[in-house]
């Protein structure tokens, strides 16, 4: 053969744009509907409680329907960028960089990845919006970290992350126990809870600061750091990899809560919050009803829904009366009522006399009978788009080049397939994006308007949207808040069997403990947790409890299930609370939660329901792991016996 003939066999063949997007449709529609499947439950389950058990119509349905797709979308682009692009650098600086740098560049690295990793988390930018519904009247300090002091709100987390994966990363190189710091930590957490609750300025933020330790074991944070845990384990001989990446996600969920808290009594003690007296922010720039000094809010923002029938936009027109006059037939909507006249009873009849007939349209009062917005008419979404784009340059640019710098500069490894890399990075960045619009679109007006309407089962109130009275769903007030308490547990559990973290994690479980904790147990024993976590929030927020009273018992307990638990099952027991806060659940359940707290009267906020659904799960794992034990201990020793007789 010739060389042109040679040539011409061993040429590439040019698939095209069509033959291209003919190859990859399959693959991205896989990896699309792998997030539906993650997401479908969640969504599902909150239209059909406030549709069918509420009674409720979706306010925006078109909108949320989009911005749901949007989410899926975002993330496929967004996993799919992480695996392409960051976890490769990840996983070779892993490898790597414990063979070849010492131990302080090392640690040095491991606090800069985390805090770096904690501003490209998704879930993040959900702290960053949720102080528009806080009355700095009723809670100045939290208002003021919310909106003052939001940039060393993240900050303070991205540092606690940063300390957390440090520490953790030392602590595989010199094989310290992960009781050894959490038995400590929890002691901390539970003396400051408690001093903050004891306070009145500083009790409000105790939910924030929990829920924020909640919010940073990501996608993008708990694969990083478990890649360069592996590489470490591998250095220092641990030769089980699989249990390498265990504590560091439990650490990374503590250490925040920490942060957060001594950054509350940092700005108490400096008297520099909203209505203190070295505050200096733009009170004049405060809406007039959140203002510090206003004792109610202004009478044109209160109303009250009228109990007489709605009159009509359109009243019987002359044609309608005309054709009543020539066939008798009412136009429809149209009432009948007497005016004057007397009633009298004839022959078991009732009669009317001398009474004025009156006929006369008016609107439905029913809830389905208004005009519901399938889009909200305010929402400029290029303008998120926007936003949430230059978001994701901010968070995921700097951890590119710091991962790059790294790798040339520490690691000095060549960088292989930086085409891929480079996919990956702008799958990324444009995944982040349309995730962040999605939550802008669908899961926050979901979230809110479903918590907002929730109290119906208990109260009245006027639904999210809808200009009408609603509610109490049932007579007994009690027996409605059960009904909204069921509804969070049914949200935790459904939801946590849906995350395919969980599934993982219960692989890994049954793998570790040579069967003995069985996959599907551990994924029950997390939901089941995280269902009661949930339900106990909704039930802190409908009677107003104080968060401390809920956070601080179980807590106690934990200290003394962590103490007699041996070292594997606290390790996974501990981090099974990192699986339940994924990209979806955060967003929403803190949407919900906010959005419940601003309809029961005497409710601050709606902070603590992530908290309390991080603690339920490690109690029911560590309790379920003890009785593991226990019938393993109790089947080796029968064995035992028999064997000796």
């Amino acid at each position: 053969m010739s060389g042109d003939g040679q040539s011409m066999a061993w040429s590439s063949p040019k698939l095209g744009l069509r033959g291209t997007l003919r190859l990859l449709t399959p693959y991205f529609r896989d990896k699309f509907l792998e997030q539906v499947k993650s997401i479908w439950f969640i969504i599902v389950y909150l239209a059909a409680f406030q549709i069918l058990i509420l009674g409720v119509p979706l306010v925006y349905a078109a909108m949320i329907g989009v911005g749901v797709f949007v989410v899926a979308l975002g993330l496929m682009f967004f996993m799919e960028g992480l695996r392409l692009g960051l976890m490769p650098l990840g996983e070779i600086i892993g490898a790597v960089l414990p063979r070849n740098a010492k131990l302080p560049a090392i640690l040095a690295f491991a606090f800069v990845l985390g805090g770096l990793a904690t501003f490209a988390e998704p879930a993040i930018a959900v702290l960053r919006a949720a102080g528009a519904g806080v009355k700095p009247d009723d809670a100045p300090l939290l208002y003021s970290l919310l909106n003052d002091f939001a940039t060393q709100l993240v900050m303070s987390v991205a540092i606690g992350v940063g300390c957390a994966v440090l520490l953790g990363v030392l602590r595989f190189f010199r094989g310290w126990s992960l009781k050894n710091f959490i038995l400590p930590l929890i002691g901390l957490l539970c003396v400051l809870t408690f001093f903050a609750h004891n306070n009145e300025v500083l009790g409000p933020i105790i939910g924030l600061a929990w829920d924020c330790g909640a919010v940073t074991t990501g996608p993008v944070t708990v694969p990083l750091v478990l890649a360069l845990g592996i590489g470490v384990c591998r250095i220092v001989g641990d030769e089980d990899s699989s249990n390498a990446g265990f504590g560091i996600v439990t650490l990374a969920s503590l250490f925040p809560i920490i942060a957060v808290l001594l950054l509350g009594l940092y700005h108490y003690a400096a008297k520099d919050y909203i209505g203190a007296e070295n505050y200096a922010g733009a009170e004049s720039s405060l809406l007039p009803e959140y203002n510090v000094e206003a004792a109610q809010p202004p009478a044109a923002l209160l109303h009250e829904v009228e109990a007489a029938p709605l009159m009509a936009e359109e009243p019987i027109s002359e044609e309608e009366y005309q054709q009543f006059l020539l066939t008798g037939d009412l136009p429809e909507d149209v009432s009948v009522s007497f005016e004057g006249g007397a009633t009298q009873l004839v022959n078991g009849r009732l009669v009317q006399s001398g009474a004025q007939i009156v006929y006369e349209r008016h609107e439905d009062p029913s809830l389905w009978a208004q005009d519901i917005e399938e889009w909200d008419p305010q929402a400029n979404f290029p303008e998120e788009f926007k936003t949430a784009l230059l978001g994701a340059l901010q968070a995921i640019v700097p951890l590119v080049i710091f991962l790059f710098v790294i790798l040339k500069l520490l690691v000095k490894e060549p960088i292989r397939d930086l085409d891929q890399l480079l996919v990956g990075i702008v799958f990324a960045l444009g995944g982040m994006a349309l995730f962040g619009l999605g939550i802008t679109m669908g899961l926050t007006p979901l979230g809110e308007q479903l918590g907002s309407n929730i109290p119906a089962a208990f109260a009245s109130i006027s639904p999210w949207g809808l200009e009408a009275s609603f509610g109490p769903l049932v007579n007994a007030e009690h027996f409605g808040k059960l009904i909204a308490v069921l509804f969070g547990f049914m949200l935790g559990y459904g939801a946590t069997l849906a995350e395919p973290a969980l599934n993982a994690l219960g692989v890994t479980v049954q793998k570790i403990t040579a069967g003995a904790f069985r996959k599907n147990l551990l994924m029950q024993s997390v939901a089941i947790g995280v269902g009661l976590g949930i339900a106990t929030g909704v039930c802190k927020i409908a009677y107003n409890l104080p968060l401390a009273w809920l956070l601080i018992p179980p807590y106690l307990l934990l200290l003394f299930l962590t103490y007699i638990s041996t070292e594997e099952f606290v390790n996974f027991g501990w981090d099974s609370a990192g699986v339940t806060t994924g990209p979806i659940t955060v967003p929403l359940v803190l949407a919900m939660g906010l959005g419940i707290g601003a309809n029961v009267p005497g409710v601050i906020d709606g902070f603590g329901v992530l908290a309390l659904a991080s603690v339920g799960p490690i109690l029911t794992v560590l309790i379920v792991g003890l009785i593991v034990r226990q019938q393993a201990e109790a089947a080796e020793h029968v064995e035992g016996g028999l064997a000796d007789e």
